[in-house]
């Protein structure tokens, strides 16, 4: 089973990117984060002549907003509200396998890391806290075939920046973030898909700022975007890949996706 994510950063303006993408890569599944369309106006048909005819979609007219595109149906379909602000950033499914897929898009926090001077940064913060509290109430879930995936908007590592040192007082990187999402991952003992296949001492981006004038000589990149899978799944990995080419094509999105392949 092959499984993308993407922070498409409106799935209107981008279709037909996405539907090179998926021309070329050919998953199972695509999960999109930052859709920016309320489910009625999401763009279905072009996916479903793809062969993506299983679609959940947990839109909101112009901001945030996730969707899952699969050639394999579901099972069932979930949403979970612990966004205090009520944004459309989480949807989950179970395909008829058994497999369990959870597509997030955790707030970007603004500029200011202080949760008191920054409501924004403080939403953030409050929704890292509710991942960890939703799957530790979940542990027994560690032995079943379950992935998470989406733009988490944290670069949990030192060599997910290009500089640590840097960016330890820029958000993303800032340690509480950081903290935050390492609890959120204990929660249920995630496995990193990417950081499994790719050392802790290599340098690994899926995004980079639209402000840089030439983003790849200058290659100033935070990894933002993760798979994670459950214990049960560790040992199903086959591949995982970051399209970093996509940065460059035209009206590109400022994060490539990830993409995973797993026996299951």
């Amino acid at each position: 089973m092959k499984i993308a994510t993407w922070n498409i950063n409106s799935v209107r303006l981008r279709v037909n990117l996405a539907a090179r993408f998926l021309r070329d890569e050919m998953p199972d599944v695509l999960c999109l984060q930052e859709i920016k369309c309320a489910n009625e106006l999401f763009p279905a048909a072009p996916f479903a002549k793809l062969g993506y005819v299983h679609q959940a979609i947990n839109g909101q007219k112009g901001y945030h907003g996730v969707a899952i595109l699969s050639r394999r149906p579901f099972r069932t379909t979930a949403v979970e509200a612990f966004c205090r602000e009520g944004h459309s950033r989480h949807i989950s499914v179970v395909f008829d396998n058994g497999l369990e897929l959870h597509d997030f898009y955790v707030p970007a926090g603004a500029d200011i890391p202080d949760p008191d001077a920054n409501p924004k940064f403080a939403h953030k913060l409050d929704f890292l806290r509710g991942m960890a509290r939703f799957f530790g109430q979940r542990r027994n879930k560690k032995a079943e075939p379950v992935v998470l995936v989406g733009d988490l908007n944290v670069a949990p590592l030192e060599n997910d920046v290009w500089s640590h040192k840097q960016l330890l007082d820029v958000v993303s990187h800032t340690p509480i973030e950081t903290d935050l999402l390492g609890q959120a991952r204990a929660a249920l003992d995630w496995c990193d898909v990417t950081r499994e296949f790719v050392p802790h001492t290599d340098k690994v981006y899926s995004w980079w700022s639209y402000r840089a004038a030439d983003w790849e000589a200058s290659d100033r990149g935070r990894r933002l975007d993760h798979v994670w899978v459950s214990p049960a799944l560790k040992g199903a990995l086959k591949t995982q890949a970051i399209v970093r080419k996509m940065r460059g094509w035209a009206k590109a999105s400022d994060h490539v996706p990830v993409v995973v392949e797993m026996d299951v």
